[in-house]
């Protein structure tokens, strides 16, 4: 079975209420066996408009990243993340 993945792109305008958000989505990362592969670090952006902030999690499976972030769990983590920056998420079937 393919792995599923959270690809998100971030632009954080207030770093201590963005904190709070990602410390609340542990909860929903745990519950799914989400693993962070890549969370932030440096980055080049090459082409198109890019974000500086990346962030990459695997799943085991396409439902599993689907759950995560349209779990319960997660939405109580969004709550957190008003005004503190803009985000876009994509869930992506891995090969």
């Amino acid at each position: 079975m393919p792995k599923g993945y959270v690809i998100a792109h971030a632009v954080v305008t207030n770093p201590e209420k963005w904190g709070q958000y990602v410390e609340k989505s542990k909860v929903a990362l745990a519950k799914f066996n989400g693993k962070r592969i890549v969370a932030g670090g440096k980055c080049e952006i090459i082409e198109g408009n890019g974000t500086q902030r990346n962030v990459v999690i695997e799943f085991a499976s396409y439902d599993d990243a689907k759950g995560y972030a349209t779990s319960p769990e997660y939405a109580e983590a969004k709550k957190l993340r008003e005004g503190a920056g803009t985000l876009d998420i994509t869930i992506v079937e891995g090969a």
